[in-house]
This record gives C-alpha cells, structure tokens and sequence, in this order.
C-alpha cells in the first residue's frame, strides 16, 4: 500500500501531513502527486470528496518552497469557482505549509480591495482566487502574472456551469506558456475537454474512479411526491422533508439541504425554524460575512441543518456530514454528483435523499442516466405512517381528518382553500335576502310615485326646469330603488320651496 512518505515529498510537508493525522493517500493524490513533482501537466478526474484539494496543494507546496515571489507577481496561481472553496484551499495551504515559509493571498468577492492590494504588494507565493476577483485586479494594474509557474484550476466543470470558461481562456492567455498546469474536474464536458485539449500539453490524465460516479459508501433514496393542489404543494413537500429528517431520528447528526432556487432557500430555512429545527440558509445573495458565519457555526457543529444552494456543493469540506437531502432534483444531472459528495467524505458512511415531484421527474430520468444506477424509491414517510398528503383525500374515503393543534404556517397555507370553499357555502344566503326586499321593494316604489305626484303638484307652476330636478333628485348611491333609505326633510316642507318667481314677477 502507498504511503504519502513513498511519493517523494518535501520532508517539511510529510511532517504536517503527519500531524493531520493521515497516512495513507486516496488513489486521486497517490495518480495526481508523482507526475506533478516531476513538472508535467495533470488532468485529474474524480468525484467530489476524493481528496482533490490536497492532491495539487502539496505537490504545490513542494516546487514552491524553494525560491521567493516578487511585489505584484504570484508565483502560482489557483483559481476557485466559488468563494467557499477558494477558501476551503487556502485552509488546505494552511495545514500543510505550517512548516514552510511561503506567503499567500485570497482574493474573492465580498472583501475590502485595500486589504487585497497589500498582500499582493508584499508578494505571494500562492495566489488563491476566483476568476472574476482576479481579473478586476489584472485590469486595475495591481497583477502582474508573467512568473507564473504553477497554474491550478479546480472544479472546471462548475466553471462551465457559472459560466466562467471565457475568463478562464483569458487568464490562461495572460500566463507564460511554460506554465506548468494542474487542470481537476469530477466531469469531463465537451467544453472542458476542449480546453484541455488547448492548453494543457501532453498532461497525465488520472481518473480515481469513473467519471461522474458517486460514493459506493453514500446510501442514496427518493421519494417521489405529488401535492395534492398545485398551489399547496411547497408545503406538503416541506412536511415531508421535516417528515424525513425526522424518521432518521438520531442517526441525523447534521445535514445539508439544497435547493435550486435562492428563494426556495430562504423559505425552507425559515420554515424549519418555525417548526423548531436548527437551521440556517447560505446562498450567493447573503453577504460574504454572514456567509463565513453561517458556515463556521455549521463546522463547529453549532448548527444542524444548512439549507443551500448550489453555490454551497462545492467547496464544503466538512467530514462529518451525516446526511444530505435534496429537497429539489437538481436540474443539472452533474450537480447531484457533488452535492451527495458533501456527505461519507474521509471513508464515512453517508446517506442522501431526494424529494422528487412530477414536474421533475425528467431530470431525475437525467441523473440516473448520468450515474449509471437507478436510485431506489422510497416511500413517503407520511403516507407510510397512516396519513394521507390531503385532508380532503381522507374525508373522501369516509374517514375523518384527524383534529389537532395546528400551526400558524399551516393555517396561512390553507387561507387559499378556506376562501375558495366559503362562497360555495353562502351561495343560498343572497338568493334568500334577495326574496325577503322584494315587498320591501315594491312598497318603496309606490311611496317613491306618491311623493313625485306631490312634488309636481306643489311645484306646478315652476315650469319643465323644476320638475326634472326633483325626479333625478333621489336617484344615485342613495337611490331608495336601489334597497336604501334616503335621508331627507321628512314630512314637513318648508313653505320658500313651493314659492313660484313666476308668480312674483307677475304681481309686481
């Protein structure tokens, strides 16, 4: 068996491997680290969990602790798709270079340009970053990468997934061509072999296991689910989740959930912390600190459940996850490969459950193409436990939804069907009152002729004028005909309105 201290490594980096506690290396690093040592190109092919990261830090660590970096010129360079694993590398760097004098820098999104420009001022051995950060550097004359040596892209396939593959191209073309490239992916795409095809020369391609595979020690399962009304489906589908979580009972120590959409995110962390469950959601709209928060409070085991999106897949370096649930099929097959990669990380046992409803049963199709298996159906928790998804299902079978103290979220999200049902109900009740105004109506006509009689009779000698006047009078929002008593002077008339001019001008 292979052991990190057969694979020719700086001493310096044997002893904080040692000190991390590992021995032996997973057959990506013992493939990966020769052929890098000896300065040739490495296209590495494995799933996530497989121990990538180390597999080009410490060769890295090696070439590099002999020599010295320039202001403003790296002396290599890693570029990262998303900010949580450009710093789950620089945490790498960290362990092993503990014994090794080498400087690096981190640059991503979210933080101070200042507090970047000075580190790169003083000069770095290792530049950690994402593409976008580091070209915002480039172009503000602040990095200079003609010393390049060692270029590393991690997680290429992401990179085409966040459309980062020009900026890639472009970084490639501002480095030296004698570069030495270490290219990784747990895929391989038309695109990306391409571009190894372009910029990688004669490279050693390792593979650790077949290309988008998924851990033989991770227990997969989904649920397929169908609400029983479209605009209650979320939250039948959030019962079934907690449903889930809970069947696994204590085995559940911390979980990841994902989801497709950011604000699907929001919801589902808000909604498990309403019904008491410790959660907390990450995803590319929160703020970079509030991020780092979130993610070292679940680290430390201070959080349970960490509700994300796929920004969140990659970059996740916590052995102890227990389980992942998929609360969406993800609508890109190779992302189901790294987020089930976030659980039985390190030769841990793990466990991954997906929530699957009919809309999403092609992409699931997609998935289980993509990984070679059929994943096993399980049954819906609350089915399987003497409850149906819908109340309404029950009573039609004649039997009675069981009564209980419900909760505030399930009372908003039956708000919709109460007000359709209501006017079902009262559908007698206008007919009714509509029957007892029709005497009502009647009488209120014959006053309604009366009184006009009287006006015109009192008012006769006030010509046309007048008479159109008081007729249109009553009419309006306060038409008596309309059902509605009109306030007036009662029964008395003051003697001004029967006054004719007329008359007056004619006695003058």
């Amino acid at each position: 068996m292979t052991k990190f201290s057969d694979l020719k490594l700086n001493p310096k980096v044997l002893k904080a491997i040692e000190e991390a506690g590992y021995e032996t290396p997973t057959p990506i690093q013992a493939g990966a680290i020769p052929p890098a040592l000896e300065g040739r190109d490495v296209l590495g092919i494995a799933q996530t969990g497989t121990g990538k990261t180390a597999s080009f830090v410490l060769p890295m660590i090696t070439i590099l602790a002999r020599g010295r970096a320039r202001a403003r010129m790296p002396r290599s360079l890693v570029l990262c798709p998303t900010r949580e694993l450009a710093a789950q590398v620089a945490e790498n760097f960290d362990t092993y270079s503990k014994h090794v004098k080498l400087t690096k820098a981190l640059l991503i999104g979210g933080v101070s340009f200042k507090e970047q420009d000075l580190l790169i001022d003083k000069g770095v051995d290792v530049l950690i970053a994402t593409p976008g950060r580091l070209l915002d550097h480039f172009e503000r004359g602040k990095l200079i990468l003609n010393d390049v040596k060692v270029m590393v892209v991690d997680e290429a396939d992401r990179m085409l997934d966040m459309g980062f593959i020009p900026d890639i191209e472009r970084i490639f073309g501002l480095t030296p061509f004698t570069r030495q490239t270490l290219f990784f992916s747990a895929t391989m795409a038309p695109e990306i072999e391409r571009i190894t095809n372009t910029f990688l020369s004669a490279p050693e391609r390792i593979e650790g296991a077949r290309q988008a595979t998924t851990g033989e020690n991770i227990t997969q399962g989904v649920v397929m689910f169908k609400g029983s009304r479209r605009d209650r489906e979320g939250t039948e589908k959030r019962n079934v989740l907690r449903a889930l979580i809970d069947g696994e009972g204590e085995k559940c120590t911390n979980a990841i959930i994902f989801c497709n959409r950011k604000t699907d995110v929001d919801i589902v962390a808000k909604s498990l912390k309403k019904h008491g469950y410790d959660a907390a959601p990450i995803h590319g709209d929160l703020d970079q600190s509030q991020r780092t928060r979130t993610l070292d409070g679940f680290r430390a085991g201070d959080l349970r459940f960490l509700v994300a999106s796929d920004v969140a897949a990659r970059g996740l370096d916590v052995p102890a996850v227990s389980h992942v649930f998929n609360f969406d099929v993800p609508s890109h097959a190779e992302d189901y490969v790294h987020r089930i990669g976030r659980t039985g990380r390190a030769g841990r046992d793990g466990k991954a459950i997906m929530i699957c409803v009919p809309r999403d049963e092609k992409n699931l199709e997609d998935v289980e193409r993509l990984v070679q298996r059929e994943i096993p159906r399980l049954e819906n928790p609350l089915q399987s436990g003497g409850e149906t998804e819908s109340p309404k299902a029950k009573s039609d079978e004649g039997e009675k939804p069981k009564r209980g103290r419900r909760r505030k979220t399930d009372m908003d999200d039956e708000a919709v069907a109460k007000a359709d049902e209501k006017p079902k109900q009262e559908d007698k009740a206008p007919v009714e009152r509509q029957r007892s105004r029709e005497p009502q109506k009647a009488d209120t006509r014959q006053a309604d002729k009366k009184s006009d009689k009287s006006r015109r009779e009192s008012n006769r000698g006030g010509g046309r004028g007048s008479d159109r006047k008081d007729d249109n009078r009553g009419r309006g929002r306060n038409d008596q005909r309309g059902g509605k008593q009109v306030v007036g002077l009662g029964d008395h008339t003051p003697e001004f309105i029967g006054l004719s001019f007329a008359d007056r001008s004619d006695d003058d």
